[in-house]
């Protein structure tokens, strides 16, 4: 189930919003690394990704700057967790989607948010219901091809979480020039094959023409 949701501005990390959740004792060094991981965010983060912690599981996604962020039990399906922040993300910037950037934004300024938030966590918290089944069977998103990162990763070897950002611009950097150099290789070789017969082909077809042409 979904444990606790948490949304924040990706440029500098500030709160902007959470669910106002019964206090659970258990959860509040997992809290902690949520923050961790807002700080660790910037524009060129991954959009989505899961992040296991312990018997929990963070999934966040990107959207217009802002991060939504929730914490379920590692049972709880993906393609449900990301499809409630989905559904958070878009009511959230329809509400607030202007106010994001205001200049000297406090804390938590949109804590209001958190009656949507509650009201749509009640919505997927049993698996079981017929319309979350429905959801888990749509194709609306491959959840597979949402990179998963550990915790340990993050806090203790110093990650960041744009480095497989990075390392995918890269490999499509690699693999346009690799096209590049196989389509040039292949070029020198028709030209070496066919080359000398075209020119051969060539030089017979103006000696006939000149022959015939002048005599």
């Amino acid at each position: 189930m979904v444990k606790t949701t948490m949304i924040a501005r990706v440029s500098d990390a500030l709160p902007l919003a959470e669910s106002m959740d019964d206090e659970q004792v258990e959860l509040r060094e997992y809290k902690s690394q949520a923050k961790l991981i807002f700080r660790k965010l910037n524009a060129n983060s991954e959009k989505r990704c899961s992040i296991e912690s312990g018997s929990y599981v963070f999934h966040y996604i990107i959207d217009h700057g802002v991060v939504h962020l929730c914490i379920c039990d590692r049972n709880y399906p993906r393609k449900l967790a990301f499809t409630y922040l989905d559904d958070l993300s878009k009511e959230f910037f329809m509400s607030y989607g202007n106010e994001i950037d205001r200049p000297g934004l406090r804390p938590y300024a949109f804590v209001k948010f958190d009656t949507f938030m509650q009201k749509t966590k009640r919505l997927y918290q049993d698996t079981r219901t017929q319309s979350n089944l429905t959801k888990l069977h749509e194709d609306l998103q491959d959840v597979t091809k949402i990179m998963t990162r550990n915790m340990e990763d993050l806090l203790y070897r110093g990650e960041t979480l744009d480095n497989l950002q990075g390392k995918s611009d890269m490999l499509l950097r690699d693999s346009a020039l690799y096209r590049k150099t196989a389509r040039d290789v292949n070029l020198q070789a028709l030209y070496r094959k066919y080359g000398p017969p075209a020119i051969v082909g060539l030089v017979f077809l103006l000696v006939i023409y000149w022959r015939f042409w002048w005599y």
